[in-house]
């Protein structure tokens, strides 16, 4: 940076300063007490009691050994927090000055120098506070007392006459994961889990930026930007978006402002798989007599989202068409990534979004349970190309519509779509999930005997809730191009058949209904957005479970109690029987229950994909893990990949083979993701285990762009002579487009395998190759590194070139053959 622009920086930064200063308080010494002692400890901010706890070495960590319920007592405890912070008489002479709490967990009382300036009830708004007046130069102290939320949600309760499913969470606006489910533990926390700002201005400030899109071609982009401004003077004022300046009159009090600006040869924001998500910096001054006093940076992409509804003759269609174009998706549920959510970094954030860029996928769903997540995630779905499908954090249960509760539904959803509805990655705004199913399907009225009246109260409340004042609050706050809003995911329970043939669908045929995995190739609705299988976590995962030196066998009550689904090691079991087998070995039941659920996931979203475009979105459930556990994710709680995550890079595929079993026939598909024809000279080979060619086939093919076609049937009969559980077929291109495919004809257990000789060849520091005399299926590498792929089947006379993501001394490998050859 030479002088003249250094010191033209200065000089804009002392004018900004001049009319405005912000300070960060989170940063300053905080204590924290049980409220019913007098000893205070250093707290840690933003943060949870339980992280300030676990810091002073008063409770265990709660994700080792079985420390969760030694910590239960905790959610029934309230808590204060306080510290102090001196105040210049610079800042003393500002005309205002405002004290934001970000995010405080859930209800609390906030005083300013021994005043109280207000109660809080709502973990997800943010809570402003005009402070002028009671600021003084030198020490100032503020104090935060939270009550129990437990406590709280309780008496809320007695309110209603009847008695509601998962009580008292549904009555406390704060996160519901914490509550307990089936792949969390139950640790309710209380804190100032956001950060806290001590902002003071003169004369006006921009408060809010909203980006609307009204036209877009190749030529120009035409926006409208609002600014929502508060000016504590009436006058004539200033505002410019990147330099370009219009003159306006405030009035004192809240302003809206509107200012066309338009972009000349616009590049559009794309869906990973489209191209570039590219994103433009929009920044936006307001000044005063020719003085900079208030400033916002927005950062957007162009594109158009729509949610295409349309009556066909199997029922109606639900896709997103983007940039004009339908796209289908391809992705995954995402949970909050800790217990403790303070604690997710930065970059965790953006390596779990990067992990599904790679693994192909362009949308991920925020579930209903968890939080509205930090601005990093939004941040790394923008730059990543991956859409989002933003539940409102309402999850399984029912929810009250009195008038305290709705206008406090009404602020949390204007906080939170003014805080994140710039982002180009979100593309739909969802309700709640499984509340409408869980009214019709889940048997509560009848497990709690409600009357005919609770009954439609319940119902009376639901549609108040969700159809009524949060699309309206949407509507209010929201730009057009924006909002697109659904109530409720899924739209019709998986035990109904129009969940198959309208809106969207969670199936749990598998899993809660044990059906077997083939039946994904029945089952198949019009956008899968919830389905799933559980499997154990790696090995390094599994140990952090442990305080001390691991005791890994499946009798270890630290193990059973980091499987959260009561009937989880059951259903399991049950499922390895049917397609593998139980082995007794630790290690190897851990990487043989990560191949099982690979395998049902891969079954599901290649049936999803062969059904385009009648369906056109599948998403998995679930990405990640909130602490060590058993559970339905792709990626553990410490980041790493199990078998599932592989394989759904692989089943994500651009172009992707397929290959359904049917009475007569094999059917072999090609399903195309790409914008262009597709042209490829498809060879088909029967290949037994030592790499002898028993039969093979040619053909020329064409695929359309955006498309599923099957491509050839090969009949059993043409196949009988051989004994297929000593052969796979291989599917494979290299002309126009590279694929290849191994084909299995029976389930794992039944395949006849022999010891391989698996060869590791290192090429350099973090390459190695993998080759092998005999076909050696579902390889293993395992190493304190990530490699590039794993769990892969390799034939004789192929190699794999992997790439580790730190040196290892010694990699470690494991097959199939090495379970199965008992």
């Amino acid at each position: 940076m030479n002088k003249t622009i250094f010191f033209a920086f200065l000089f804009i930064q002392n004018m900004i300063f001049a009319q405005s200063s912000e300070r960060d308080l989170s940063s300053e010494k905080w204590q924290f007490r049980n409220s019913e002692d007098k000893t205070w400890f250093p707290a840690k901010i933003p943060g949870t009691v339980h992280l300030d706890l676990m810091n002073n070495k008063v409770i265990p960590d709660p994700f080792r050994d079985e420390n969760e319920k030694k910590v239960q007592w905790v959610e029934n405890t309230d808590w204060d927090y306080q510290m102090s912070f001196t105040v210049s008489s610079k800042e003393i002479e500002f005309q205002n000055a405002e004290l934001i709490f970000n995010g405080l967990d859930t209800f609390s009382e906030i005083y300013l120098n021994g005043q109280l300036l207000g109660k809080t009830d709502n973990m997800f708004r943010k809570w402003p506070f005009q402070v002028k007046q009671y600021l003084k130069a030198g020490k100032n102290t503020v104090q935060i007392k939270f009550k129990s939320a437990v406590n709280t949600g309780k008496e809320l309760a007695k309110k209603v006459p009847f008695t509601v499913p998962e009580s008292p969470r549904s009555f406390v606006r704060k996160a519901q994961y914490q509550f307990g489910w089936d792949w969390g533990p139950r640790l309710v926390t209380a804190g100032i889990w956001k950060e806290v700002k001590l902002i003071f201005w003169n004369t006006a400030k921009i408060e809010n930026i909203k980006v609307e899109q009204r036209n877009i071609s190749d030529k120009k982009a035409d926006l409208y930007i609002h600014a929502s401004i508060f000016a504590d003077k009436e006058g004539e004022y200033a505002i410019s978006a990147n330099g370009k300046t219009e003159a306006v009159h405030l009035k004192r009090g809240q302003n809206q402002v509107n200012i066309p600006f338009n972009i000349r040869n616009p590049k559009l924001w794309q869906p990973n798989g489209w191209g570039d998500p590219h994103l433009y910096t929009l920044k936006i001054a307001l000044q005063k007599d020719s003085k900079l006093i208030s400033e916002e940076t927005a950062k957007i992409g162009l594109r158009t989202v729509e949610l295409i509804q349309e009556k066909d003759e199997k029922g109606k269609s639900f896709y997103f068409k983007v940039n004009g174009r339908p796209l289908y998706i391809k992705g995954t549920n995402w949970i909050p990534a800790d217990s403790f959510s303070p604690r997710i970094t930065k970059e965790k954030y953006h390596k779990l979004i990067k992990d599904s860029r790679e693994a192909n996928m362009n949308m991920i769903r925020i579930w209903g349970g968890g939080i509205y997540e930090d601005d990093e995630f939004y941040k790394a779905c923008d730059e990543n190309g991956i859409l989002v499908w933003q539940d409102f954090m309402f999850a399984g249960s029912f929810y009250p519509a009195d008038e305290t509760f709705l206008n406090n539904v009404k602020e949390e959803v204007r906080d939170q779509v003014n805080r994140l509805q710039n982002h180009p990655s979100i593309a739909l705004w969802c309700g709640n999930n499984e509340i409408d199913e869980a009214i019709v399907n889940w048997g509560y009225q009848k497990q709690f005997k409600y009357s005919e009246n609770d009954s439609l109260q319940v119902w009376k409340d639901y549609k108040k809730l969700f159809h009524d004042v949060i699309p309206d609050a949407l509507k209010e706050n929201l730009t057009p191009d924006k909002n697109i809003y659904w109530p409720s995911s899924p739209s019709i329970g998986w035990g109904h058949k129009e969940s198959l043939t309208e809106g969207d669908s969670h199936y749990w045929g598998v899993w809660w209904g044990e059906q077997p995995f083939e039946i994904y190739n029945e089952k198949v609705g019009r956008f899968m957005s919830e389905y799933g299988f559980q499997g154990m976590p790696t090995l390094e995962t599994t140990k952090s479970m442990f305080s001390g030196t691991p005791d890994l066998t499946l009798q270890n009550p630290v193990i059973k109690v980091h499987e959260k689904h009561a009937r989880g090691w059951d259903i399991i079991n049950e499922y390895l029987k049917r397609d593998y087998r139980i082995p007794a070995d630790f290690v190897q039941y851990n990487y043989m229950s990560q191949l099982l659920q690979a395998r049902g996931m891969q079954i599901a979203i290649e049936a999803h994909r062969r059904a385009k475009p009648y369906n056109m979105g599948t998403l998995y459930w679930q990405l990640n893990d909130c602490w060590p556990v058993v559970s339905w994710s792709s990626i553990d709680y410490l980041g790493n990949w199990k078998a599932f995550h592989y394989q759904a890079k692989r089943s994500f595929e651009p172009v992707l083979v397929s290959v359904l079993e049917n009475d007569k026939n094999y059917d072999v598909y090609l399903v195309s993701d790409l914008t262009n024809e597709l042209k490829s000279e498809t060879k088909f080979e029967l290949i037994d285990f030592t790499g002898k060619i028993l039969w093979k086939a040619e053909q020329s093919d064409l695929l359309n762009a955006d498309f599923s076609k099957k491509i050839r049937s090969i009949s059993k009969t043409e196949l009988a002579r051989f004994d297929l559980s000593k052969a796979v077929l291989k599917i494979s291109s290299e002309k126009d487009v590279t694929f290849e495919k191994l084909f299995f004809f029976n389930k794992p257990k039944d395949i006849k395998l022999s010891k391989p000789e698996i060869r590791i060849k290192r090429i350099s520091a973090t390459e190695i190759e993998i080759s092998t005399d005999i076909l050696a299926k579902d390889i293993y590498l395992m190493g304190d590194t990530h490699f590039s792929d794993n769990f892969f089947d390799l034939l004789p006379g192929a190699s794999k070139r992997i790439v580790i993501s730190k040196p290892l001394e010694n990699v470690e490998v494991m097959s199939l053959w090495n379970v199965m050859k008992d």
